[in-house]
């Protein structure tokens, strides 16, 4: 627990919300390019999770609105990034789309939420966990906005919490920390969350392409009287 503290506080002091704002701006007019196909399984699999309980959903980490046309039309999506230059593109493809069922696209902090308690039944988040500098502020903040019975389903990068691996993906924390992610997030992080948040629960982990590195992690918000 110690070690994982103070990792934790030594990437918060290097991992700024500038930081990464500026280099997903720098990322925007590639995005689609570099990432469209290299995540696609794994969007299609956290979209189709998404699809099958419906309702409201907010797409933290939205991008270039890659994922908007996926959804199931009978959904409510509204869309927000940490990078107006993100939003620009995203803005473009519901126009393009004519998608109506895109209430709306907003600059917000995942740390920080502009939405009351319970405004969502399902807060989708893509590759976004390990890219602010308090993971765990964040997933508070979904858990926060999100309904009773609703879900927070994540596709995350999972990094090793022991032997070699882990101590590359360590030593390269430095150098990709410029593009605007993180290669040091184990498992354990997410466990002891979930343990230490009031409701939630784990409903699947499952490895997703490329590589296996990647997971789709869903989490659910249990009724009030349940979690009573």
């Amino acid at each position: 627990m110690a070690e994982i503290i103070k990792l934790d506080e030594t990437t918060q002091l290097d991992f700024s919300r500038e930081m990464v704002e500026r280099a997903y701006d720098r990322w925007a007019p590639i995005y689609d390019l570099v990432f469209g196909g290299v995540f696609g399984k794994g969007r299609q699999a956290a979209i189709t999770a998404t699809n099958n309980i419906g309702g409201r959903v907010l797409e933290v980490g939205v991008g270039t609105g890659i994922s908007l046309p996926q959804y199931a039309s009978n959904l409510r999506i509204f869309g927000t990034d940490i990078s107006e230059g993100m939003l620009r593109k995203a803005r473009e493809r519901v126009a393009d789309f004519r998608l109506k069922n895109v209430e709306g696209l907003a600059v917000m902090d995942a740390e920080k939420l502009e939405f009351p308690d319970a405004s969502f039944d399902v807060v989708m988040a893509q590759y976004v966990v390990t890219a602010v500098p308090n993971p765990e502020a964040a997933m508070d903040e979904f858990a926060r906005v999100l309904r009773p019975g609703g879900e927070i389903i994540l596709l995350s990068r999972v990094s090793a919490d022991a032997g070699m691996r882990r101590l590359i993906e360590k030593g390269l924390q430095p150098v990709v920390r410029q593009l605007g992610f993180r290669t040091d997030f184990a498992w354990s992080r997410y466990s002891q969350w979930v343990a230490g948040a009031r409701g939630m629960e784990l409903v699947e982990r499952r490895p997703v392409p490329p590589l296996g590195h990647f997971s789709l992690i869903r989490f659910r918000k249990r009724d009030a009287a349940v979690a009573a």
